[in-house]
């Protein structure tokens, strides 16, 4: 049978409780006309996008604090690798050393094999009638017989004997060179973390003397700047005295006439200088002014005669344009009456579909509850 009292997950009911009261709040959002613009929701919108320049700053500064550490690091390790090469290239040198000094070819136990002088060395196939090599073919000695055997029992144990010393000397030489070499590796070990120690508090003293050199240079700049400026305003004052003093004693306030004279010649004149012109320049400029108002006059009337020959012409265009209109007129109303009967044919066949369809198609209408369906979330 199925459980049915089984006890509630409190996540789970946490969980659906917390979407639905999210959704009752964007439905409060999204359904108020006030707040909802363009069916958008544009405080959460700024939220996220908050959120993410708050998240890509983070990350940014995370990237960058990752970038300072990677470079350390990548210093420190080039280091060590420059350090533990010279270490691994010492540590070959001295092992190519032993073995050129400790393990020759003719020390080793197998060198008969491979000795290239093996033939020079070697003894006759028979050196008498008691050679211990002949066979049984040579009647030296009967098939069974051994007569060294307790020499070459002997001579077995001593070789076995002599294997073992050299095995267990061997073992315990390379067990030496072992401890010698890991003695060595945690010196180099303890001497490269001193040295990247040292190379750190190395690098915080350069920065300390950088951020004490930069502070001395912004402290003279400051100075500098600071006398500068009031030297500057010593010599805008001095400036400003001896400006006044000129006005004081120059032409203006004076009142010379020579003043308003102008460099490029005497036909022009200074502006903020001039008092005034002479009888003589009065009656050339209103003499001028004379002229002027002659050709305005004769201006004028071209323009009237210009004006009555553009109304006659006006005129005569205004009577085309009447005619034109009154054609255009008749044109419009038979185009009209073909078309109000176009229309009229169209409305009936229209009406005749819309019959059509009411009738024979569109028998199934929905009902309130089917519209009622629709709005009711906010996705």
């Amino acid at each position: 049978m199925y459980k049915l009292d089984l006890p509630l997950d409190l996540k789970e009911v946490a969980a659906i409780e917390r979407r639905r009261n999210r959704e009752q709040q964007r439905q409060s959002r999204i359904f108020n006309a006030k707040v909802r613009t363009i069916g958008v929701d544009v405080e959460v919108l700024k939220c996220q996008v908050a959120e993410r320049k708050l998240a890509e700053n983070k990350e940014k500064a995370r990237e960058e604090s990752f970038d300072a550490d990677r470079v350390q690091s990548d210093k420190v390790a080039q280091i060590l690798e420059v350090e533990q090469d010279c270490f691994a290239r010492s540590l070959n040198k001295k092992v190519q050393e032993f073995r050129e000094q400790m393990q020759a070819p003719d020390t080793r136990r197998e060198f008969d094999l491979y000795d290239p002088d093996a033939l020079k060395k070697d003894k006759p196939a028979r050196v008498s009638d008691d050679d211990p090599r002949c066979g049984p073919a040579s009647l030296q000695k009967l098939g069974g017989e051994d007569l060294n055997k307790q020499a070459r029992e002997k001579l077995q144990e001593e070789l076995t004997k002599k294997w073992l010393t050299e095995q267990r000397q061997e073992r315990e030489r390379l067990q030496t060179q072992s401890k010698y070499a890991d003695n060595l590796c945690d010196k180099k070990r303890v001497e490269l973390d001193e040295r990247a120690l040292h190379l750190a508090r190395m690098e915080e003293d350069c920065r300390k003397a950088i951020d004490l050199a930069t502070e001395n240079f912004n402290k003279a700049q400051a100075a500098e700047v600071a006398e500068r400026r009031r030297l500057e305003k010593q010599q805008e004052e001095d400036d400003n005295f001896a400006e006044i003093y000129n006005h004081l004693t120059g032409d203006i306030l004076t009142e010379n006439p020579d003043q308003a004279i102008s460099w490029f010649g005497p036909q022009r004149v200074v502006s903020d200088r001039w008092k005034g012109m002479s009888p003589e320049q009065l009656e050339a400029i209103r003499h001028t002014q004379e002229l002027q108002r002659q050709e305005n006059e004769r201006l004028k009337e071209q323009a009237r005669q210009l004006d009555a020959e553009w109304d006659k012409q006006r005129n005569l265009a205004a009577r085309a344009g009447m005619f034109l209109e009154e054609e255009e007129c008749s044109v419009r109303k038979h185009l009209r009456k073909g078309l109000d009967s176009y229309n009229q044919q169209l409305a009936r066949e229209q009406k005749a579909h819309l019959q059509y369809l009411e009738k024979e198609v569109y028998t199934n209408n929905p009902t309130a509850q089917y519209h009622c369906q629709f709005n009711t979330t906010s996705r």
